[in-house]
C-alpha cells in the first residue's frame, strides 16, 4: 500500500518545531490529521534522534483512552511520563473532546522541555474564548483533504482515470484504498451520516434534523452560487415549510461550517475595496462528500471544477474571495462577478475557472470582468480543456485545469 505523503504539512510542522507554542493542527474528521502526526511526524522525529520514549502520542477519539478527557486525568498522565531535562513532545489526537482542554494546555505551556502539538475537528475550539485563551502562543496548521497533485501522486493510473476519479470520489485519504466503485460511495455516505452529521446533531444538541438535513441537500445543489440565510428561509417557505426562522438557518450555517464540512467565500468590491457580507458563496470541503449526498446524481462539471479550484487555492494558503467589479454597458451600471480573488500577504491574483475558451467571443466574455479590475496584479483564466498555457490578445494568462492544479507555481506562470 502506497503512503500518502503530506509533505506540505509535514514541512509546515518542521518549521514549527520547538517554537514554544502549541501547534493546533485543524481539519474536516478523516483529512489525515492524525496521520501527519503519527506516523509521518512521529518518523521525522525519530529519525532525528529523538528517542521513542520521549514522544507522548494519546488518541482522544479511542475508547481506551476515555479516562483521560478528564483534564485532570490528561494533565497527570503527560506529567508523569516526563521524567528527565531532554524535550519531550507530546502528540494529543482531537483534543476538543477533553473537558476544559485550554487550561490543561495552558499548563503544559509552562513544561520547559515540552513541545505540544494537537488536533481538532471543530473550528468552535479556535474561535472566540479559544483564540483570546491562546492568543499568541497557539499556531494553527490547517489541514485539508488531498489536493489533485496528493492525490495523484498515490493513485495508481492515468492522470485521465485519475481526474475522473478525483471529481467523483474527492480527496478524502481513504478512498484512494477502496477497492471499487461501491466500496468509495458507501464509504462517502457513511462518512457524511454516520461522523459529520451525527457529530453535528450530537455536539449541538441539534433537534430540527430535519432542516439540517434539508439545509445540507440544498447547499450541495447549489455550490457556487450567491445566497444568504435570508434567501434559504425563502426557499424554504415556498417549499411549505412554515415553521423556521432565518435565525435557525443561520444557527445550521454556522455549525456545517465549525465542523469544516463547507467553506464560506465572502464578495469584495475591488473598486471600493470593502467587503460585501451578503450573500455569499458556500463550497464544500471535499467534491466527493458533497457528490455522494446528491447520490453522484448532479454532476455539473462547471460547479464542480469551481470548488475544486477553491479548494486548492486554499490549499496554498490564500484567503478566497468572490470579486465583485463595476462596468458601464450604455447607459446603465452594472456589477459583474470574478470567480475568486486569492490574497497571501503582498501577493493577489485574479481567476476566472470556464469550461472552455474555444470561441473569441467566449474569450472575450471571460476575461471583462478581469479587464474592469483597476490594477494590475495577475489576471488568470483556468480552463477544463488540456491546453498548453497560452497569455490572450489582452495579456491574460490561460491554463487548463490539470496542469494548473500539478503545478504548485502555476499561478505565476
Amino acid at each position: 500500500m502506497k503512503v500518502i505523503e503530506r509533505n506540505s504539512y509535514l514541512q509546515k510542522l518542521i518549521e514549527k518545531r520547538d517554537n514554544g507554542l502549541i501547534k493546533i493542527i485543524t481539519g474536516i474528521r478523516r483529512c489525515g490529521k492524525s496521520f501527519l502526526l503519527d506516523p509521518l511526524f512521529k518518523d521525522y522525529l525519530i529519525k532525528e534522534k529523538v528517542k521513542e520514549n520521549h514522544i507522548i502520542k494519546l488518541d482522544l477519539d479511542e475508547r481506551r483512552n476515555s479516562k483521560y478527557l478528564n483534564p485532570d486525568m490528561l494533565d497527570e498522565y503527560v506529567r508523569n511520563l516526563i521524567l528527565d531535562d531532554n524535550k519531550y513532545y507530546l502528540l494529543l489526537d482531537e483534543i476538543q473532546k477533553v473537558d476544559d482542554f485550554e487550561s490543561v494546555l495552558n499548563g503544559f505551556l509552562h513544561i520547559r522541555n515540552l513541545d505540544v502539538y494537537v488536533t481538532g475537528s471543530n473550528s468552535k475550539f479556535l474561535s472566540s474564548d479559544i483564540v483570546t485563551e491562546f492568543r499568541g502562543r497557539g499556531d494553527e496548521i490547517r489541514v485539508f483533504p488531498l489536493s489533485f497533485s496528493e492525490f495523484f501522486s498515490a493513485f495508481q493510473g492515468t492522470l485521465d482515470e485519475a481526474w475522473e476519479q478525483y471529481i467523483t470520489y474527492g480527496g478524502m485519504p481513504r478512498i484512494i484504498f477502496c477497492s471499487n466503485e461501491s466500496e468509495k460511495s458507501s464509504y462517502l455516505k457513511q462518512l457524511f451520516e454516520k461522523t459529520y452529521i451525527a457529530d453535528i446533531i450530537e455536539r449541538n444538541k441539534v433537534q430540527r434534523t430535519d432542516i439540517l438535513d434539508s439545509l445540507v441537500n440544498i447547499l450541495s445543489s447549489s455550490i457556487g452560487s450567491l445566497t444568504n440565510p435570508n434567501k434559504l428561509w425563502h426557499t424554504y417557505i415556498s417549499s411549505g415549510v412554515k415553521d423556521i426562522s432565518i435565525n435557525t438557518i443561520n444557527k445550521f450555517l454556522g455549525y456545517l461550517l465549525d465542523s469544516f464540512l463547507i467553506e464560506k467565500s465572502e464578495r469584495y468590491d475591488i473598486k471600493g475595496k470593502k467587503y460585501i457580507h451578503t450573500p455569499c458563496k458556500f463550497y464544500f470541503s471535499d467534491i466527493g462528500l458533497r457528490n455522494s449526498r446528491l447520490n453522484f446524481r448532479q454532476q455539473e462539471e462547471n460547479h464542480i471544477m469551481e470548488n475544486i479550484l477553491f479548494n486548492e487555492l486554499l490549499f496554498r494558503g490564500y484567503n478566497v474571495d468572490v470579486g465583485i467589479v463595476p462596468i458601464r454597458e450604455g447607459d446603465s451600471k452594472k456589477q459583474i462577478e470574478i470567480d475568486f480573488v486569492c490574497n497571501q500577504f503582498n501577493k493577489r491574483y485574479y481567476v476566472q475557472s470556464a469550461l472552455s475558451l474555444n470561441t473569441r467571443e467566449k474569450t472575450i466574455q471571460e476575461e471583462k470582468p478581469l479587464l474592469n479590475v483597476p490594477d494590475n496584479f495577475k489576471k488568470i483564466i483556468v480552463v477544463k480543456s488540456e491546453i498548453k498555457p497560452w497569455i490572450t490578445e489582452e495579456g491574460i494568462s490561460v491554463i487548463g485545469i490539470k496542469d494548473f492544479l500539478l503545478n504548485q507555481n502555476s499561478l505565476d506562470i
